[in-house]
């Protein structure tokens, strides 16, 4: 595992995620983390590689960006890639993303 983040880069990014994108993290998970039955996703930790999720309150689950990260400003657009690949893959209309 490679770690790009100091403990509170990766702190901030965790609990950014588990206030305002626990919804988008199950479907992470879901689609990307080859779990369709999950119930719940909570992003666990965060390295230059991957992000990874607790769900159903017990299983870690680590899904990769598909390159390594070396910066904080990175993990964004690699969330929202990962997001809309996900809705992709399960048929979910992303948000901001309108049907034509």
């Amino acid at each position: 595992m490679s770690t790009a983040f100091t403990e509170e880069v990766v702190e901030a990014i965790k609990r950014h995620m588990n206030d305002d994108h626990a919804g988008d993290a199950l479907l992470i998970v879901r689609a990307l983390g080859d779990r369709p039955g999950a119930g719940s996703a909570v992003t666990s930790d965060v390295d230059a590689e991957a992000i990874t999720f607790t769900i159903d309150g017990g299983e870690r689950v680590r899904v990769p960006w598909g390159e390594t990260l070396t910066e904080r400003a990175q993990v964004r657009k690699a969330v929202v890639r990962l997001y809309r690949e996900a809705c992709a893959r399960l048929g979910v209309q992303a948000r901001g993303e309108h049907q034509d």
